[in-house]
Parts: structure tokens; sequence; C-alpha cells
């Protein structure tokens, strides 16, 4: 089975709560889908329990629109990291908290553990696997009609995988199912846009639940 998670935002205790609930056996792969830092009160904590998680289970990772943030303020160079001027208004202090840093400090003498480093510096974009495409918010609106994976991939732009909050709960044309988190559902449920996507961020850093989706059955894990 597989079990992808939504955005989680520093919400450790309902990270932790939720891995204990997941009914995981032999097999069994996890994918988080980003956003794992900012607004919640422990970020350091999730990266760090994160880490544990994949030496004791198979996982993907994506990059989220915060870590894309977190390392541009970092300095970090690459196409998938920009926005670092907007890290801080995001709930980015709340993130430097939780490392011990000061947010009005020079960041350059800001220091990840190697291991963090690591962590974020491996985040994909996007990650296809049997029936699922799994991306973090979005695709571009000219690419919905397009039915090959492949060509919609190699065309996608990096700031609709980060950023789109429009176009994931549109009909689209590509033979797969795309699993996607960014966007909150108001009512704190799982949103389902048959049959074509499931949205999967209810929202855990504003009172929402913590969601996991196991597919190919669809059950929905909730904390």
């Amino acid at each position: 089975m597989l079990y992808a998670i939504g955005d989680i935002h520093g919400e450790l205790d309902k990270l932790e709560e939720l891995l204990d609930d997941l009914p995981l056996r032999e097999g069994d792969r996890l994918i988080f889908l980003g956003d794992y830092v900012d607004r919640g009160r422990d970020a350091f904590g999730v990266i760090e329990r994160l880490i544990e998680v994949q030496k004791q289970w198979p996982c993907v990772f994506l990059l989220g629109n915060h870590e894309s943030m977190f390392l541009d303020f970092l300095g970090w160079t690459d196409k998938s990291y920009f926005g670092g001027d907007a890290f801080l208004m995001n709930g980015g202090d709340r993130t430097l908290e939780s490392y011990g840093f000061l947010a009005e400090s020079d960041r350059k003498k800001y220091r990840l553990p190697k291991t963090h480093e690591d962590f974020l510096l491996s985040l994909k974009l996007y990650h296809r696997e049997g029936d699922y495409l799994f991306v973090h918010a979005g695709i571009n609106r000219s690419l919905l009609r397009e039915r090959d994976i492949s060509y919609v991939l190699h065309k996608a732009k990096v700031e609709d995988f980060l950023w789109n909050r429009s176009t994931c709960d549109l009909p689209h044309n590509m033979p797969v199912t795309v699993v996607y988190g960014h966007t909150p559902a108001e009512d704190f449920e799982v949103r389902w846009n048959l049959p074509f996507s499931v949205g999967i961020d209810t929202g855990a850093v504003y009172g929402g639940p913590l969601t996991a989706l196991r597919l190919p059955d669809e059950t929905v894990f909730q904390v």
C-alpha cells in the first residue's frame, strides 16, 4: 500500500499521532506532499522525525513552496528555490525559532544540521507511481487537456508545481489521479474531485486534521 500524507507545517504532535495510527506493513510506502516547515511551532522536530521515518520505511518527499522559500532564504540557488523574500511573512519566523535562529540575525550565519540540509536538498518536485501523480500544488492550466504524462511533466512550470491553487480541482485528460496538497479544504475534510484528483491538505496547522490517504483502496486516516 502507498500512504500519501498532506501538509504538516511544523505540527509534530499530529505527525507523530498519524504515524502511530497508520497500519503500516512490510512493503508499504509513504509519500509526503511537502510543506513540512513554517507556521507551526516545530519545523525542526518535523524534519528530524521525517529523517528517522525514511530509515524505517521507503519514502518519497516532495518539495513544497515553504521549503522552496526556506532554501532560497538560506541562500541556496536552484530553479526550484525562490520566494525567500516572502519567507518570514509566511510563517518562516517560527521555523527559524525552532532551529534556534533569530529572525533579525545575519542569515549567512545560519547553519542547518547536515542531515536536515541533505534532506531539504533532496526533495522532489513530483512523483508518478502507477495510476497516480503526486504534486505539492498543481499543474499549469494549459496542460490539463494533454494526455501524455511525460509531455506534461516536461512542460510543467516549477511555480505551478509549488504554488498553483487554481487547477488541481479541475478535470484533466491525463490517465492518472492527481494527489495534491497546498490548498487547505475550507471544511477541513478531504476534498474529492472525482474522477481525476484528490486534495489532502486539510489545514493541520489551522486547527484541522492531518490527513493520510491510502492507495489504491482510498482509505482516509486523520488525526
